[in-house]
């Protein structure tokens, strides 16, 4: 056995380092030895023991860590020991509120987060710059806790100027320079994410328009109404944050989510008893520029945001989805969770946490928290899908708030995230792996919200009330309805007021009576009657627009379908359902079979569509109005027979139109020369290279009095918000005019019915909207009497029609005014004198024409009009007219 030696002695360098407790190497002697104990005698036993080992060691070895001179820690050191009494608080404070306090220790923890910019993984790879930075790091200072507490908001107060530059993140030029191989990668970093919750929190705050807040005003709005969502403007955030715009497109799934917190945060802060009505809030971005349609989306806009429009033809009920997932171990009955359930992946678990088994697991429904989900079903737009294509749909999943904001019919625009998912169907029917695509919203506008009341500014307000102060209001509508049509002045003005429409009522919630006027146009093949229901389908805020020949009875009203997910019955509406609050227009309306037409009477005038099948009953609304274009028996009108012999259509569907007009392609040389030159300069001023600007002077000033069709729209949805009352009603006259009206129709015709009374009040209204009155006046229902007596005379046969105009000449002529009664006797007049001129001479042509005064005022004695001077001098004689002072004489000039 070896000699035992002696313990190694202390050497001379550390001796000295001992007399010098501050030498460089004393950094080293951080914490002082322990205090002497019992077991001492132990361990120099243990010391002298393994003492032939030590004898091993040479001295450069190791080093004494405890120096002779270590009882000079416990030496009293009074500027040490103290504390400074001038930021000692000694002061007793009364308790703070709970809510106050949390905001206080929240606000300490944020700052004391921004502070430790290093992780602990950070540390554990360089221990020398772990000690210089716990060297370097700040300790908190009580002045500046002071400070804090100084400027801390009160509850329901909040700074929107405060500036976040303290907060820590990078900035624009950092987050631009992306350091990874994708937008989403990036993102995942740390200091990005904490980069763009500064720069949106900073855009919520600050961002300013015409220097005025532009989200604290929608922020209070929100929380006013109790809402969920904040919109903010794609155009706002490109404008000020582009970077973040960028990072939207490209990856909208994590920035989005980035995005809610925040305005969570931001809107928590200022109202901290929010979160009890709403834990969440959506951002929702609008204006975004780019709009695609259905049948553009392709691979390269997976995973972006994307703006697209159509038309909802289906919709699911709303299912509870999985947020946040808990499970219980049955083994351990541990609880496991909570996992995210994303739409992408599935939740799969492997082993317990607690015992380590493989399962079972089941699912714990009590603690697992669940999310609204809905689907609807997307269809290309009927104007937008190319000639010889089908139109296209896509499935969208609607969450949260969006829950049934759309109902099918509805036209849209959808702003959401074009995402893909495994679908096994697609895989087993393709034979490869096929992704089934989807469109998760975040934002959905209906077509009507473009001009709907709500969104228009004072300035269109202010617009329509001077449209509406213009006494030939009413007649500048009838000319703005398809300008480009010539005549047809009472088909017009029949369609301007079915678009304005009748005020409906609503009995004791018992008995619904319509307030929609439907019109039927019947005429001979040429006179423009299709091209009028596709001015209705531009100018209308919602229309559908159909074909007789290619309509069934289910595709007009609605159809059962099993619904692919649930494997249920549903509903799924046709065009009179997808017309409800709009109008519902039918070409060809005589090739329908008559099954179907008998499937529309409910429709059009009780206005719902019962539907008993497939175990289920139900009532769809249909509250549209219709216009419908039907094309007479033998394809013209025969005059010599009533409007019941020239159309293959039953009396209950005819009784359920208020208007009927007939539409008679007459010979007439003076209109049809009008006609023609009207035509020929129509074409002419289409051209898209035309640019001529010397246009005749009258073609000219009648465009001025043309309404364009977006400002009509806008009149048009302003007006339909008034519900004007019935006043001045001359109950004998429409009583007398009723009688008379019974009597006449058993002559043939029409049949008159209590609907038409129930027609005059309904144009009445219509007329008083066009007005943007609240009430009915005498001429409203002048008006309306007109327009039904015009419709009943063209029902009519010829000698018998001439015969009721001069029966009910009374009632015709209060409705039309003095100068509009003038000018239809001038036309008159000169058609006569130019039927006279063919007569004489066959090849000559129509020059000038010339009518006496003397002549007119004759004319007009005879319609109770004796000033005839203020109307040849009024804008619409010289419109059309010439009157030569000196010879007293009225020209009408062809040439």
């Amino acid at each position: 056995m070896a000699e035992r030696k002696r313990p190694r002695e202390p050497s001379p360098n550390a001796e000295s380092r001992s007399q010098n407790p501050y030498s460089p190497g004393s950094y080293l002697n951080l914490t002082s030895p322990p205090p002497p104990s019992d077991t001492d005698g132990d361990i120099e036993v243990e010391e002298n023991l393994i003492e032939d080992d030590i004898s091993d060691i040479s001295e450069e070895d190791g080093e004494n860590l405890y120096n002779s001179d270590f009882e000079r820690d416990y030496e009293e050191r009074p500027d040490l020991d103290n504390y400074d009494s001038e930021n000692i608080d000694d002061e007793e404070h009364e308790e703070l509120d709970l809510t106050i306090r949390r905001n206080i220790e929240r606000m300490m923890d944020e700052r004391d987060a921004r502070g430790n910019e290093r992780t602990a993984a950070d540390y554990l790879l360089d221990t020398n710059n772990y000690l210089q930075e716990k060297t370097k790091r700040r300790r908190r200072k009580v002045p500046e806790v002071t400070q804090q507490q100084e400027i801390l908001p009160q509850i329901g107060e909040f700074d929107e100027d405060s500036d976040d530059d303290d907060y820590e993140g990078m900035n624009n030029e950092e987050l631009a320079d992306v350091k990874a191989t994708s937008i989403s990668e990036w993102i995942k970093n740390p200091a990005v994410q904490k980069g763009i919750v500064r720069q949106f929190r900073n855009f919520i705050r600050k961002y300013k328009k015409d220097g005025k807040s532009v989200y604290w005003p929608r922020i209070e709005e929100l929380t006013k109404d109790q809402l969920q969502s904040l919109e903010v403007s794609y155009m706002h955030l490109e404008s000020d944050k582009p970077v973040l715009a960028r990072f939207l497109k490209k990856s909208p799934v994590e920035i989005l989510q980035i995005f809610d917190e925040v305005a969570t945060d931001v809107i928590l802060k200022k109202h901290p008893h929010y979160e009890e009505l709403n834990k969440e809030i959506h951002v929702r971005i609008t204006d975004y520029p780019i709009l695609y349609t259905l049948r553009d989306l392709r691979h390269t806009h997976l995973n972006t945001l994307v703006r697209i429009s159509g038309v909802v033809t289906r919709r699911t009920g709303v299912f509870p989805q999985l947020k946040f997932v808990k499970y219980n171990c049955l083994k351990c009955g541990g609880v496991l969770g909570p996992y995210t359930q994303d739409i992408q992946s599935e939740i799969k678990l492997n082993h317990c946490s607690y015992c380590q088994s493989k399962g079972p697991f089941n699912l714990n429904t009590e603690q697992t928290m669940y999310s609204d989900y809905q689907k609807i079903t997307v269809q290309e737009t009927p104007g937008t899908i190319p000639a010889g294509r089908l139109p296209r749909h896509r499935e969208i999943i609607l969450l949260c708030d969006l829950i049934d904001s759309v109902k099918p019919g509805d036209e849209i625009e959808i702003t959401g995230i074009y995402r893909n998912n495994f679908d096994i169907s697609l895989n087993v029917k393709n034979g490869f792996p096929v992704f089934a695509t989807v469109i998760e919203a975040n934002y959905i506008v209906k077509r009507e919200d473009f001009y709907s009341t709500y969104k228009l500014t004072d300035e269109d307000r202010e617009q329509l009330k001077n449209l509406a102060d213009d006494p030939k209001i009413a007649q500048k509508i009838y000319k703005s309805i398809a300008p480009s049509i010539y005549g047809h002045e009472d088909i017009k003005r029949a369609i301007a007021l079915s678009l304005f429409g009748g005020v409906a009522k609503n009995i004791q919630d018992k008995h619904r009576l319509r307030g929609d006027i439907n019109i039927l146009m019947l005429g001979d093949p040429g006179t423009a009657k299709s091209q009028f229901l596709k001015y209705v389908e531009k100018t209308a805020y919602r229309a559908v627009y159909t074909s007789g020949r290619g309509s069934s009875s289910v595709g007009l009203t609605a159809s059962v379908k099993k619904d692919t997910i649930t494997r249920e019955w549903t509903l799924e509406g046709g065009a009179f359902v997808l017309a409800d609050n709009g109008v519902c227009l039918i070409d060809e309306f005589d090739k329908m079979e008559d099954k179907d037409r008998v499937s529309i009477h409910e429709a059009m005038e009780q206005q719902t569509i019962s539907i008993s099948k497939a175990g289920i009953n139900s009532t769809l609304n249909a509250r549209c109005a219709v216009i419908a274009a039907a094309n007479p028996i033998g394809g013209r009108y025969n005059t010599s027979k009533p409007f019941s012999d020239n159309v293959e259509l039953t009396e209950p569907i005819l009784s359920r139109f208020d208007v009927l007009c007939v539409v008679k392609d007459t010979v007439d040389p003076t209109i049809d020369e009008i006609l023609a030159n009207f035509v020929v300069e129509s074409h002419v001023r289409s051209h898209p290279d035309y640019h001529d600007k010397s246009d005749d002077f009258a073609v000219q000033r009648d465009n001025r009095s043309v309404i364009p069709q977006d400002l009509l729209r806008k009149y048009i949805i302003y007006a339909k918000q008034i519900k004007p009352q019935l006043t001045n009603l001359d109950d004998h006259m429409i009583s007398d005019l009723y009688s008379k009206l019974r009597k006449e129709a058993q002559n043939g015709g029409i049949p008159i019915t209590v609907r038409y009374l129930e027609s005059m009040l309904r144009l009445a209204e219509a007329h008083a909207r066009m007005h943007l009155r609240t009430y009915t006046n005498k001429t409203d229902v002048e008006i309306a009497i007109d327009v039904v007596l015009q419709s009943f005379f063209d029902s009519q046969k010829f000698s018998i029609s001439n015969r009721l105009k001069r029966q009910f000449a009374k009632y015709i002529n209060k409705a039309k005014e003095q100068s509009e009664l003038l000018i239809h006797i001038l036309n008159d007049m000169v058609r006569e004198k130019v039927q006279l001129q063919k007569a004489s001479n066959v090849h000559s042509r129509t020059g000038n024409v010339h009518i006496s005064v003397s002549e007119l005022i004759e004319q007009a004695k005879k319609y109770n009009v004796y000033d005839v001077d203020s109307f040849l001098r009024s804008a619409e004689f010289t419109h059309l007219f010439m009157w030569d002072q000196n010879q007293d004489l009225i020209i009408k000039s062809f040439t």
